[in-house]
């Protein structure tokens, strides 16, 4: 009896906590560019909690192309797809993904919200822990081939490529495979380079790992272990940053730190500068703070978790510091409050010249806004080498008219022709957007 009265109040606290916003109507703020005008922090009691009921797409409906541009299936029926890799050769490699069980170290009536929260948002599904590889042999824009590549992982997410090393960054760790241009399936066992930052608390459980400029090193992103630091310091080393993994030693060092949650990352093509995308603290207000791109400095300090974008001191984190408040890097370019900006890829081909050069970027959309923000592909424009001007919509139209969620956005990727693909997690399904005919 006890156990279903603390399950009926912990549903009415659920129904609550959806239903509340703590800002109400929103101030003006700047939230997107180089040079934003941060909103006040509104840290309450309460948070704002409003995550999009998950849909799944009706028959016969997709995302809303940008004026110019068309979009199309390439895959469907995919479990939880979150990140894309095209290899050489156009095959696309999908990472379909969750969480593992129990990462997000809650427990009791807030571990079951929380469990209730994801499955509402479409994130409670069971993680498929494999790669799938999709071939397009006819070039008609939809993928005629699919097979299981790699199988057995442990939440997968990042994937690269150097000449025939294949790198799986698992939660827990960093893979190498052996690699044969053309084949649709790897039995091979998987060498373990690197352990990486993961434990029975793994709450941004997330990994992803990309090719250094030289061919020879990596870059790794791991997410921090708690909001705030509210967990301890203990429970954060090597996270909340970019780690440097140096294959041949088998070895990584702290490239840069102070970032909530790093997850994109990419090379900027005419600079070969590392850019990624950063998920931003919670609980501050609807409109603060915001999820940004930027430029990754060799030793940079970002500010988490004592203070955002730059030297804005979050007050909650005890104790403080001045320390390393003083030492903190201001991001690049903000990209919205609670947008949960994740995927990253720099347009590197003529096949749609109005992306020339620019940043593409899937924001997945959060939980702690409302009005909702993101869920939506978004293009930043590039000039030597820096962001300019506002974000432009790519792919839009992942919310009904009620806002619920027929898709969420995470990973993009340039295909060989050109086109970009985008993951959806919720819609099960790799969107294709090109050029109209």
């Amino acid at each position: 009896m006890r156990g279903r009265t603390s399950a009926a109040a912990a549903g009415a606290m659920l129904l609550l906590l959806l239903g509340c916003s703590a800002d109400g109507p929103l101030p003006p703020a700047r939230e997107f560019g180089a040079d934003p005008q941060l909103a006040a922090p509104r840290p309450g009691m309460l948070p704002t909690i409003r995550p999009a009921r998950a849909i799944g797409w009706p028959d016969g409906l997709r995302p809303r192309a940008a004026p110019g541009l068309s979009v199309n299936a390439f895959a469907e029926e995919l479990e939880h797809p979150r990140w894309l890799y095209v290899l050489p050769n156009g095959d696309v490699l999908v990472a379909e993904t969750n969480a593992p069980a129990g990462s997000g170290g809650f427990g009791g009536i807030k571990g079951w919200i929380a469990g209730k929260m994801m499955a509402y948002a479409g994130a409670g599904v069971a993680s498929a822990d494999r790669i799938s590889l999709l071939r397009d042999s006819d070039g008609d824009g939809r993928a005629d081939l699919r097979t299981v590549f790699l199988d057995g992982l442990y939440s997968p997410f990042g994937i690269t490529l150097v000449g025939s090393d294949l790198y799986v960054a698992n939660t827990d760790a960093l893979l190498r495979f052996p690699y044969r241009s053309g084949q649709t399936a790897i039995t091979a066992p998987g060498e373990k380079i690197v352990d990486l930052p993961a434990g029975p608390l793994n709450h941004h459980w997330t990994k992803n790992v990309i090719a250094g400029p030289d061919g020879r090193g990596l870059f790794v992103s791991v997410g921090s272990n708690s909001n705030i630091g509210e967990n301890g310091m203990d429970n954060e080393v090597d996270r909340a940053a970019i780690l440097e993994v140096d294959p041949a030693t088998q070895s990584y060092r702290l490239f840069a730190s102070g970032l909530r949650n790093p997850v994109g990352m990419a090379l900027e093509p005419t600079t070969g500068a590392l850019w990624t995308v950063v998920n931003e603290r919670d609980e501050l207000g609807d409109q603060l703070v915001p999820d940004y791109l930027t430029s990754v400095r060799d030793g940079g300090f970002y500010g988490w978790p004592w203070s955002y974008w730059g030297g804005h001191v979050d007050t909650r984190v005890s104790p403080s510091n001045p320390e390393r408040v003083a030492q903190a890097l201001a991001p690049d370019f903000a990209l919205g409050a609670h947008t949960a900006s994740l995927g990253l890829a720099f347009y590197n081909h003529d096949a749609i010249p109005s992306l020339g050069g620019g940043a593409l970027i899937g924001q997945h959309g959060s939980w702690n806004r409302y009005p909702r923000a993101g869920y939506k592909v978004v293009f930043v424009a590039f000039e030597n080498g820096a962001p300019t001007g506002m974000p432009g919509d790519v792919l839009t139209g992942f919310l009904s008219p009620d806002g619920e969620a027929y898709g969420r956005p995470v990973g993009v990727a340039v295909s060989g022709d050109g086109a970009v693909l985008v993951a959806d997690d919720v819609g099960n399904v790799v969107w294709r957007v090109a050029s109209e005919r």
